[in-house]
């Protein structure tokens, strides 16, 4: 019986009871305290929570999933490749990538292609009609002669032997050899049942284990979390060996250290290393730059995290291997942003546009260098090319025409920067644009003039601006003389304007600068492009539009913006130009800008303009729009106190080139002396001070409003 269960046989007394309480609250504790008995399946559960989530059977049952996918994945694979060569399916998919890219010539090639496979597989097809009977025959025919050279052969070896009976001798031969044949089958066909389904999945597992088409969740742990090997001599040579190039492997193999004599030392770079590689002989340098993404896996990198250039040293690649993950890091904020003193010079000065893929600041001098920025929509080609405009702002000295063709309000920050400042997507803002282009050209060839008679005559930097210029180069719109504004022949006005400052604008520092999108041949002309000092490239979707934007020299040494990634390498530009430092033979460097958002490129501009005089920006309105000459002459003399009569009428024909194109000081004297007012005459020039015209201006209004009341 236990202690709970004592029955007391008289009253307790008050000691007892407190005694009793006491023993009765330690049992109560004591059993409280005793560890339950746990369940067997609670246990098993445990047992079996343990064994499935130790490393060990996570590792095992990742890997056997692994396998087993490659086996999935290389059936997709293989299924995919059997019906693209049965099917035009591919031809298909290329023409709408190349219509994607907006390469409609590539396109239109793909489409041809397509249809000669159509046309040839129709013609095979028509064959099979036809093909039994062929078959047939030629099976009759191929018996025939078969039996009858072996009877032939026959006869011969009986004459030989004087057999009558070896006559059948040679074709009892082949019957005895097709018997054999057939026997043979008859043993080997149970076994190649059974063992050809394994060589198929092994060969399809290989496919599969090759393109790792496995989950990433059934990867290794190395290639889920991304991160490659640090980069060392023998990895490098390994990556080497195993590129594919027959002649370098032998080279590699034949070598008493391995391919270590091939590398130089293995510098820090950035966010990376560099090592120059030099090749053995029968090993060009295009054999292992066509191979990028293949020698990127093979150091355990991304395709994107490899760069492979040309140094001066020849039969010698140099290879910068970025740390994995680092290109994915954000630079930091723009020097403009951070140094409220700075300032710019446009002849000396370099602009701080980023930072090279070694972490090194990118600087770019701009002076007498034409510049093009290109590059897919929404990757930072704005941005990267406003960087520029705005440090350049802060040089007294120049001056800005500004066309912005996307009209979102990413130029408005230059009102009262720049001289001139169109903002609209419409054909008539194309239209604007030409006709400021044009005026462009009309100061170059002033500037030209004047140098001719006084060589030692020097101008202020005029950078004439058009952002989204590939609407200026589609607008379909034609003048009164049928001539297009848009295009690319000889008779498009905006085309020739673009070239004309390209010949000869940079000796008098009329510079043009142009920002596009996706170039080809309709929207960026071969002339055109090719006229730029500075070319810029930030992603791309093909080779070839990596050339029109960059040249094919930049390509062939290793240029590749076709391999940034869309979304991912924003602001990040391949830049083709004598104006930013770069290992000396190098063609090309890639740049990751800094990017300058809304806020702090309103605040530069603020500084910008505290250091000018005053700019009155002429903002261009609609064409058609009914034009009063003494206000727009106001607008022209803006906060100048007098300007030269030459400089109102080139700036009268900015702002309507239809109204004011023609005007001539004849026609300025006769609006000024019509309100009371004419030119005076300066320091032997022709001026028109704007006090008189705001003057004439106040004189109209107060006539007007007594008119009115009367």
């Amino acid at each position: 019986m236990t202690e709970n269960n004592v029955v007391p046989l008289h009253k307790p007394t008050e000691d007892q009871s407190a005694e009793d309480a006491t023993v009765t609250t330690l049992t109560v504790v004591s059993e409280a305290q005793a560890a339950p008995v746990v369940p067997l399946w609670v246990r098993s559960g445990r047992a079996v929570k343990r064994l499935a989530t130790d490393d060990r059977t996570t590792t095992t049952a990742r890997a056997v999933a692994r396998h087993t996918l490659y086996v999935v994945g290389g059936t997709r694979i293989v299924s995919r490749r059997v019906w693209d060569s049965r099917t035009s399916a591919r031809y298909e998919r290329y023409m709408r990538a190349a219509e994607a890219a907006g390469n409609m010539e590539l396109a239109a090639d793909w489409e041809e292609r397509g249809q000669r496979f159509r046309d040839a597989r129709h013609r095979r097809r028509m064959d099979l009609l036809t093909s039994p009977i062929d078959a047939a025959k030629g099976a009759a025919a191929g018996v025939g002669i078969g039996v009858g050279g072996l009877i032939a052969l026959g006869i011969a070896l009986a004459v030989a032997t004087e057999d009558a009976s070896d006559v059948l001798t040679p074709l009892m031969a082949v019957i005895k050899l097709i018997a054999l044949l057939i026997t043979i089958v008859q043993v080997v066909w149970p076994y190649a049942i059974t063992i050809g389904p394994l060589l198929a999945l092994l060969g399809l597992w290989a496919v599969g284990s090759k393109q790792q088409a496995a989950p990433s969740w059934a990867m290794p742990a190395t290639v889920r979390n991304s991160q490659g090997e640090p980069i060392t001599p023998s990895i490098v040579v390994k990556a080497l060996r195993d590129l594919g190039v027959a002649t370098l492997r032998t080279a590699i193999k034949d070598m008493g250290d391995a391919g270590a004599s091939m590398l130089g030392p293995i510098r820090i770079a950035g966010c990376g290393v560099e090592v120059d590689v030099t090749l053995p002989s029968g090993v060009a340098t295009n054999e292992v730059q066509t191979r990028r993404r293949k020698l990127a896996e093979n150091l355990s990198r991304h395709e994107h995290e490899v760069f492979i250039t040309i140094p001066e040293a020849a039969r010698t690649v140099r290879l910068w291997i970025a740390d994995s993950g680092a290109l994915d890091e954000p630079i930091g904020p723009s020097p403009l942003v951070t140094d409220e003193t700075m300032t710019a010079n446009y002849k000396t000065g370099r602009a701080p546009w980023g930072q090279d893929l070694r972490g090194d600041a990118a600087e770019l001098s701009v002076y007498q260098r034409h510049l093009l920025i290109t590059g897919r929509s929404n990757q930072g080609k704005t941005a990267a090319l406003r960087a520029l405009a705005l440090w350049l702002s802060l040089d007294r000295s120049v001056q800005f025409w500004l066309a912005d063709l996307k009209g979102v309000g990413d130029w408005s920050m230059f009102d009262g920067i720049a001289a001139v400042l169109i903002e609209g997507p419409s054909d008539d803002h194309c239209i604007q644009a030409t006709e400021m282009v044009e005026n462009a050209v009309a100061e170059m060839n002033r500037r030209i003039e004047e140098r001719r008679t006084d060589p030692s005559a020097l101008f202020p930097p005029l950078i004439v601006l058009v952002d989204e210029a590939q609407k200026a180069f589609m607008c379909p719109a034609k003048d009164e003389a049928k001539r297009p504004y848009g295009g690319s022949k000889a008779t498009s006005r905006y085309f020739m304007a673009v070239r004309e400052i390209h010949n000869q604008g940079r000796a008098v520092d009329v510079l043009m600068w142009q920002g596009t999108q996706d170039p080809t041949d309709q929207n960026l002309p071969k002339l055109v492009r090719e006229g730029a000092h500075t070319r810029a490239s930030l992603v791309l979707g093909t080779e070839s539009q990596s050339k029109m934007a960059l040249g094919d020299k930049a390509v062939e040494d290793g240029a590749a913006p076709h391999m940034l990634r869309q979304g991912i390498d924003k602001g990040t530009l391949v830049v083709a130009t004598d104006g930013i430092d770069m290992p000396k033979g190098q063609s090309f460097i890639t740049v990751r800008t800094h990017f300058i958002d809304d806020d702090p490129a309103d605040q530069i501009a603020e500084r910008a303009k505290a250091l000018r005089d005053g700019v009155t920006t002429l903002r261009v309105i609609e064409r058609g729009e009914e034009r009063d000459a003494l206000a727009d002459i106001a607008a022209a003399i803006g906060d100048a106190s007098r300007l030269p009569t030459t400089d109102v009428l080139k700036r009268l024909a900015m702002l309507d080139t239809d109204a004011y194109g023609n005007w001539t000081n004849g026609d300025l004297k006769r609006v000024l002396e019509a309100e009371g007012e004419e030119p005076k005459k300066s320091h032997g020039r022709m001026v028109v001070h704007r006090d008189h015209v705001l003057r004439a201006l106040a004189n109209r209004d107060s006539d007007g409003s007594a008119s009115a009341s009367q």
